[in-house]
């Protein structure tokens, strides 16, 4: 599968297939169906230092899209042109903003998901408003064309949720 999956949040129970199928859709739907992606599930504290290093923000983030299209390969480095990039989401961070949204968490991770693919594929939201008004309008037809979305996240029954950390 051209997709794979890194999970580094030990407080909640990932459905590994059910993500890996999930970022599948999105690619397929955002017209890349053979293309290859890394999607990494963190915590605040690594996506902060990750935010820090690329971004120079220091703050976690929800999202955070790495584009291999973009990037210059090295001398000598012949890339494949078939991946696009790292998609990495913090998980503790979409939890919030769900709970603030008053929505399931798998709605967040979903636009999330299809968010970070679009930045892959190359929509660029601060690029100016009508990029950003193109970019919403591909994440709402991204959105209903997936349809209905299974549980993709659990909370870790052994860990409370007094007892959350990351990796």
């Amino acid at each position: 599968m051209p997709v794979s999956l890194q999970v580094h949040v030990r407080v909640m129970k990932v459905g590994r297939r059910r993500v890996l199928r999930l970022a599948q859709s999105v690619l397929t739907l955002a017209g890349e169906p053979g293309a290859d992606m890394n999607v990494s599930l963190v915590g605040d504290r690594r996506m902060r230092r990750l935010n820090h290093r690329f971004r120079q923000k220091d703050r976690s983030t929800d999202v955070l899209a790495f584009a291999f299209r973009e990037a210059r390969a090295p001398h000598g480095f012949h890339r494949m042109a078939a991946h696009l990039g790292d998609v990495v989401i913090a998980l503790p961070t979409a939890e919030r903003q769900a709970k603030a949204a008053r929505r399931p968490l798998e709605e967040e991770l979903v636009a999330l998901l299809i968010h970070g693919v679009l930045h892959l594929c190359g929509y660029d939201h601060e690029r100016g408003r009508a990029d950003a008004l193109r970019m919403q309008r591909k994440e709402r037809q991204l959105r209903r064309r997936l349809g209905p979305i299974a549980r993709l996240v659990r909370s870790h029954p052994k860990l409370s949720s007094q007892n959350r950390k990351a990796v």
